[in-house]
């Protein structure tokens, strides 16, 4: 199982006060995911990729409607545009933030 404080400081590039209780919560539904480099990032320029997320944690974990989850994760991506490598987890934390469902995390 992957630490968290291994994902604390990228998340903490993106959010203010990060709550860590909420990324473990993340590191775990990612489970052995976060093992592989390739699967432990989210590539924002593919449309499968993108739907994965929308389908999977959006909808399963979040609760959020196609519609939610797709302005949710547009807003993630251009905030994230600037890194290369777009973490997993950050990118899960960020689309809770930024969709308001932190709560879903608990």
């Amino acid at each position: 199982m992957a630490d968290v404080s291994e994902y604390l400081d990228d998340v903490q590039e993106y959010a203010a006060d990060v709550n860590t209780d909420a990324v473990d919560k993340i590191v775990k539904y990612c489970g052995i995911a976060l093992r592989n480099r390739d699967s432990s990032l989210v590539s924002t320029s593919d449309p499968e990729e993108l739907d994965r997320v929308k389908v999977g944690f959006a909808a399963k974990k979040l609760g959020l409607s196609p519609e939610e989850a797709d302005a949710g994760i547009q807003k993630v991506a251009s905030r994230m545009k600037t890194s290369r490598n777009k973490s997993r987890v950050t990118f899960y934390y960020l689309l809770a933030e930024e969709t308001g469902t932190m709560d879903k995390l608990a």
